[in-house]
Formats: structure tokens, C-alpha cells, sequence
């Protein structure tokens, strides 16, 4: 029992010192492209934890204080609970038989989430962004589905090791380069990271963040990094081979490969402009869904030829 605590307590702490470390990075990349000192840039998210600590929270007339709060702190909850089924190595937190849809049904949990952020702080700009992550959801969750389909296949199973085991001789990102797309794009979507950040855009006021403040906004900034580390985490026992590396322990090959996959979603965010969900719906339905379903199509021929995994 106080094996398993301990356990809880440093990954849960890893999550946090990842998610921080985020912070810091993308704030040293804003500051870079404003012409800004980078080094200093480095202790913003601990100023403005600082800033955060200290500030008052405040409610409108009428919000639904105690949804509004949980929505808030669940954020962190649901990312450490996609953590509970990450292999490191062969070591996993709760090694369930269904991890795959145990992320899954964690991802849906989101959706309640995010909407409730909108939703209790009885505000119109905070309501029509928890309606905007909504119309984004139906665009990415079903092409999410059926990536995380393909590995399931390729591995026989749902279960997260056998799944990193199946990758022995050849990492499911080589013959399933479509599937590891839609779920790096998929995680920034539900992270409303990048360019799928309509829930929380200027043009909106912030939108589910206009109303926060004090620990209550502090909560979603760190629960919105902490969704996004838990999502580049679980790119790398269904995509890139787990803990399968030379010379370093597998924790520490999850860990590395877990910030290369978290700097290229800092990176999205530079990269493209903001769309608009009705034009993701579009793209998502028309392309990207059609685009899954051959990627899971061809993988099940290959299994079927080859008895297996590459």
C-alpha cells in the first residue's frame, strides 16, 4: 500500500513538474518572438502562480459556484487519471485490461468539463465558450476513436503494456503515421491548446476564462498543461515504442520522448491560426474521418497477412 502512495505521489508530482516545465517553455517562446529577455521569461508561470495565490476570487450573481469549481479542479483530476494506465517500462500504475478506453472515456469526461467551466460562471462570453468546446469536440472525437483503434488491432489487445509490447520490432508511428497525427491533433484539441483554443480566444473575451480568478483560474491553467503532458504521455506506449530505447532506464526513454512529442504541440501553436469550429467540422467529416478509417483498414489487412504486428 505505501509502495503504490509513493508511486501516486511521484508521478502525479512528474506530471506537475512536466506541466510547469511547459509553461516555462512556451512562455520563453512567446517572450523570444516579442523581442523580450527568454531567461526571464522563464519564471513566469511562478510569478503568476504567485499573482494568482494572492488574488481574490471573485463570483457573479448567480453562478453555479459549486459546479463551476469542480469543472475547474477536474481538469488536474482527469489528467492524472489518463496517467493511472502509462506504462513506464513495465511498470503502470493500474494495469487495466482496458486502458485504451479507460483514456478514452477520460477524454469524454472533458467535454462535461470544459462546458461546465462555461456553463457556472453564469456568463455569456464564458457560455459561448463552453459551447465552442462542444462544437470542436464532435469534430475531433470520432476520428479520435478510431486512431486509437489502429494500435488496439495491431496489438490484439486494450490493455496499454501488451500494447507497447507489440512495438518490439517496429514502433506503430511508422505504419500508422495518420493514427499518431489525428492523436497529437486530438490531445491539442481537447487540451484547447493552439490552434483549437475557440473555447478561450480574444475575440470572446477569454471565453471560459474571462470570469475566473485567484486558485480557481490557477487550477485551469495548470490542469489545461497538466491534460496537455498526460496526452504527449500517452503518445509513447501506443505510438513510439514505450520505454524501448539503448543504454537508459524505460522511465527515463518515456520521459524523454514525452517532452520531444510535447515540444511539437508548443510548437502547433505558432505554427497555425485558430480555426473555427464550423470549418473543422468540415475538414474533420470530409478528410480526416475518411483518412482514419482507411489508416485502421490498412492495418487490419497487414495484421490479418502477417499474424500480427509488424
Amino acid at each position: 500500500m505505501a509502495t503504490v502512495f509513493v508511486a501516486v505521489l511521484l508521478v502525479g508530482g512528474g506530471l506537475v513538474v512536466v506541466a510547469w516545465a511547459a509553461a516555462a517553455a512556451n512562455a520563453m517562446l512567446d517572450a523570444r518572438s516579442g523581442g523580450a529577455p527568454v531567461l526571464t521569461a522563464a519564471a513566469a508561470p511562478l510569478r503568476e502562480v504567485s499573482r494568482l495565490l494572492r488574488q481574490q476570487r471573485r463570483t457573479l450573481a448567480g453562478a453555479d459556484s459549486l459546479l463551476w469549481r469542480i469543472a475547474g479542479a477536474g481538469l488536474v483530476i482527469a489528467a492524472m487519471l489518463k496517467m493511472l494506465v502509462i506504462p513506464f517500462g513495465s511498470f503502470v500504475l493500474a494495469d487495466l485490461p482496458v486502458g485504451l478506453v479507460w483514456f478514452n472515456a477520460v477524454d469524454v469526461l472533458l467535454w462535461a468539463l470544459w462546458w461546465l467551466l462555461g456553463w457556472g460562471a453564469n456568463s455569456s462570453w464564458s457560455l459561448v465558450g463552453g459551447y465552442r468546446f462542444l462544437a470542436l469536440a464532435l469534430s475531433y472525437e470520432l476520428p479520435l476513436m478510431f486512431a486509437l483503434t489502429a494500435p488496439a488491432i495491431a496489438a490484439g489487445s486494450l490493455r496499454m503494456l501488451d500494447v507497447q509490447d507489440a512495438q518490439g520490432n517496429l514502433w506503430f508511428v511508422v505504419w500508422m503515421p495518420v493514427a499518431f497525427l489525428i492523436f497529437v491533433a486530438s490531445v491539442v484539441a481537447f487540451s484547447s491548446w493552439g490552434p483549437f483554443h475557440t473555447a478561450m480566444s480574444g475575440d470572446i473575451a477569454s471565453g471560459v476564462l474571462v470570469e475566473l480568478s485567484g486558485v480557481d483560474r490557477l487550477l485551469v491553467l495548470v490542469g489545461r498543461y497538466a491534460v496537455l503532458v498526460a496526452g504527449a504521455a500517452f503518445a509513447v506506449p501506443l505510438f513510439l515504442g514505450g520505454g524501448n530505447g539503448p543504454w537508459l532506464p524505460p522511465s527515463m526513454w518515456v520521459l524523454i520522448k514525452t517532452l520531444v512529442v510535447l515540444a511539437g504541440m508548443l510548437t502547433v501553436r505558432r505554427l497555425f491560426p485558430m480555426i473555427r469550429p464550423d470549418r473543422l467540422a468540415g475538414l474533420a467529416w470530409v478528410i480526416v474521418l475518411p483518412l482514419t478509417i482507411v489508416q485502421v483498414a490498412v492495418v487490419a489487412v497487414i495484421v490479418g497477412v502477417n499474424g500480427g504486428a509488424l
